[in-house]
């Protein structure tokens, strides 16, 4: 279980505008990771900022 400390802080605004780089699907944040709605591609978080590049995502499954 994540702390209030740890929980990622992302501005609402900036997740309905933020797309998939690879196909441009919807992100949803889940945990620490923005995930793909369309591929599946994992997206880390660091220090509150989305890492949305395709070769530090995580590949699903």
């Amino acid at each position: 279980m994540t702390s209030p400390q740890n929980a990622v802080n992302i501005d609402p605004a900036l997740l309905e505008i933020i797309v998939c780089p690879a196909d441009r699907a919807e992100l949803k944040l889940v945990g620490a990771e923005l995930v793909c709605q369309g591929c599946g591609l994992a997206y880390p978080i660091r220090d509150d900022i989305p890492v949305l590049l395709v070769d530090e995502a995580r590949k699903p499954g």
